[in-house]
């Protein structure tokens, strides 16, 4: 039997995910955000929920661009810190010797050292709550070689993002791989029932 648990954030997992923006004096700014998923293929866009009170959100009101980054495992410390100060108050890139590199594609800087980088532009946002919903079209992807497989994508395994479980508070690596996505179901129609 399943128990109640009534109106919470438990939509487990949930990304977490660094989002790259300038600030009005060129500086440039990182946030952590879990609030986000991929949000359209046509064209490719991403979502991002982010608080109206953050430096990210002005920045991103500002410059209408961001980027996306997924940082790996490895970097856990400063993923988790990139969330607890504001980039109005701190320099979080000096504090965790990462770097910011400026996209060819948009108006933001991306993480050099992660993996994977999404650059942005807002396509639309939506006011809702205390929260503005950005959804930002992908103009382009970069990714390490190294974190590549044989198809030329990103491999899950290679890339190890972190996942952010929201209302418990906790990061976690994914997993093994288990089976091939669109397949695997399809033997459901095969067997006998």
């Amino acid at each position: 039997m399943k128990k109640s648990l009534g109106p919470k954030l438990l939509g487990l997992p949930a990304p977490a995910w660094v989002v790259g923006t300038y600030g009005p004096d060129e500086k440039p700014n990182a946030m952590t955000v879990a609030w986000a998923s991929i949000f359209c293929s046509a064209p490719p866009c991403v979502g991002l929920s982010i608080g109206q009170r953050h430096y990210t959100h002005e920045n991103i009101l500002a410059r209408r661009a961001f980027t996306v980054n997924v940082g790996s495992d490895r970097y856990v410390k400063e993923i988790d810190y990139f969330g607890l100060v504001s980039g109005r108050d701190a320099d979080k890139f000096s504090v965790t010797g990462l770097t910011p590199v400026r996209s060819e594609k948009v108006d933001a800087p991306y993480v050099a050292e992660f993996p994977l980088v999404l650059e942005c532009v807002v396509y639309e946002e939506h006011d809702a709550g205390w929260t503005t919903y950005f959804v930002g079209e992908i103009r382009d992807v970069k990714a390490d070689e190294d974190v590549l497989g044989e198809n030329g994508l990103p491999e899950l395994g290679k890339v190890r993002p972190l996942i952010y479980g929201s209302g418990v508070r906790q990061y976690h690596c994914l997993g093994d791989h288990l089976a091939p996505a669109y397949s695997i179901g399809r033997e459901l129609e095969t067997e006998d029932n």
